[in-house]
């Protein structure tokens, strides 16, 4: 049976939510679990996991957005105090914003391949769906203990693989 921390917040029990929070004064906030949940999550998105989104937006490139967000992961997901890893990865009902994120790596992939700066050969699809793989395991890994320096490690070691780019 998984822990706690493990199952999705939709399937816990109230009191175990929110300890110091009765029932009542959270359904009368927020109406059921899973609108409190969905609260939760976007303030989430909105401050520690805002991180991917920035970088896809203020990044020139592709490879700048994912050294960036590998990089912030790595910190974001082993900082003191707040649980480890990510929310939004580690929820199953949170699929499609995890695809939304994959899509938009994607197409900022697609775009520096029809600009040039990635070879013609490079499969946006695929590069995108193993950087989340990259992404999901870096959470995992830090929701299992390792460390910040781990998580760069895995960080460095996965941009080794990105294409070069196109002199």
């Amino acid at each position: 049976m998984p822990s706690a921390a493990n199952r999705s917040a939709i399937a816990r029990p109230i009191p175990r939510l929110a300890p110091v929070t009765n029932p009542p004064s959270l359904y009368a906030a927020f109406g059921d679990k899973r609108a409190l949940f969905t609260e939760a999550v976007a303030r989430y998105q909105q401050t520690y996991g805002a991180f991917t989104a920035r970088a896809l937006d203020e990044e020139l490139t592709a490879r700048q957005a994912v050294e960036r967000i590998l990089t912030e992961a790595a910190v974001e997901y082993t900082t003191p105090d707040r649980p480890k890893g990510c929310l939004v990865l580690s929820a199953p009902e949170l699929h499609d914003l995890r695809d939304q994120a994959r899509q938009a790596l994607e197409s900022k992939i697609r775009h520096d391949v029809a600009t040039g700066a990635l070879p013609a050969g490079t499969d946006p699809h695929r590069l995108a769906v193993f950087v989340a793989a990259t992404v999901r395991g870096m959470s995992s890994l830090a929701r299992d203990g390792a460390t910040r320096a781990e998580l760069h490690d895995v960080a460095r070691t996965a941009l080794t693989a990105w294409p070069a780019p196109v002199p």
